[in-house]
């Protein structure tokens, strides 16, 4: 009878525990789409980057222009834990921010060519801190719109332009 009586108690605290591990997991923050990293720009000219997942948690950081390039590191619901070009983290909600491929130019000035493949004429010269429309990289230079001037840029002058 003891021993029994053991056995309901173990078998009771495992299903407890289990239990609670189910309970737990969806609430753990998930790596983004697997355990891949991912590219967003802000959708919105402003948006609050926070110390954690949801509102109550205080205000980090308020971009203040649309396009900015960040790198997703964890989904959590609503929420991605983001990276700018400078090292910063911090959550923001998903409204703020959309899939479509920024970048930031780093460095010193770099040119925008004519040409995919840098070659052609030089069309600007791009300062940094420059955010622009980043499109398909080949060969070491990406497509970069500013404001609707069209080139191509050498992909190691633009945050935004390496993998995740």
């Amino acid at each position: 009878m003891i021993v029994n009586l053991a056995l309901r108690t173990s078998a009771a605290l495992a299903a407890g525990a289990a239990l609670l591990f189910a309970i737990a997991q969806p609430v753990m923050a998930q790596t983004s789409s697997g355990d891949e990293a991912y590219w967003v720009s802000t959708s919105k000219a402003k948006a609050n980057m926070r110390v954690g997942p949801g509102r109550d948690y205080r205000i980090s950081w308020t971009y203040v222009r649309k396009g900015v390039p960040l790198k997703v590191l964890r989904v959590m619901g609503g929420w991605r834990l983001v990276e700018d070009k400078d090292g910063s983290r911090g959550w923001i909600l998903q409204q703020f921010l959309n899939r479509e491929r920024a970048g930031i130019v780093t460095g010193s000035i770099s040119e925008m060519r004519a040409n995919k493949d840098g070659s052609g004429s030089l069309l600007w010269r791009v300062e940094p801190g420059v955010i622009g429309k980043l499109g398909e990289c080949e060969a070491q230079w990406c497509a970069f719109e500013i404001e609707g001037r069209k080139g191509f840029i050498r992909a190691d002058n633009v945050w935004g332009a390496q993998q995740p």
